[in-house]
């Protein structure tokens, strides 16, 4: 179990892991895939619900592209021309304390934000929630900054308004940078 653990949380190459064990890569692969389902029924039963965790709190929500090592595939779905990279588009929301409540099912890279958003269960888990997004989820229902308006300047209370949001939603960022971590 130690195992799976420190592969778990260390994110290790197998064949480091392998040396610090005492053991072959083939041994460690064959007891990783072996204790790793015993560890994920252990821990399903203390996974949260995130409608209940949300209670009484503001939601923070966000999108990132989860690289794959799919380097071939620039025509295909997985292709983001935003990132220049392949991979899936991975919906998160936390709370303001930086704890994760949710992440959705991925989907492709090509995909933005809002497409990424309405696909998932989120919003239906998070209904009746304060939700805060950035300004790609204009027109969700998620409390958004304030846009420039076209060949005009943005006001000062706006940006004032823009730079407490941008402050709250740094919470949601550093979620998806332990979680790519």
């Amino acid at each position: 179990m130690v195992l799976v653990l420190y592969l778990l949380r260390q994110n290790a190459v197998q064949q480091a892991a392998a040396e610090l064990f005492g053991i072959s890569p083939s041994t460690l692969s064959r007891r990783f895939t072996t204790l790793l389902p015993m560890v994920e029924k252990a821990l399903a039963a203390h996974v949260p619900d995130p409608a209940e965790a949300s209670a009484g709190r503001i939601v923070l929500v966000n999108g990132t592209l989860i690289p794959t090592w799919d380097w071939t595939s620039e025509g295909t779905t997985l292709f983001s021309g935003k990132h220049r990279d392949t991979g899936f588009n991975l919906q998160v929301a936390a709370t303001l304390a930086g704890d994760l409540l949710a992440g959705a099912q991925p989907v492709p890279g090509s995909r933005h934000d809002v497409y990424a958003w309405r696909q998932s269960a989120l919003p239906e888990i998070f209904t009746g929630r304060e939700s805060i997004g950035d300004l790609g989820y204009a027109g969700t229902g998620l409390l958004t900054g304030r846009q420039k308006p076209p060949g005009g300047e943005r006001p000062e209370g706006d940006k004032v308004f823009n730079g407490s949001l941008g402050r709250l939603r740094a919470a949601v960022e550093r979620v998806i940078a332990h979680l790519k971590d």
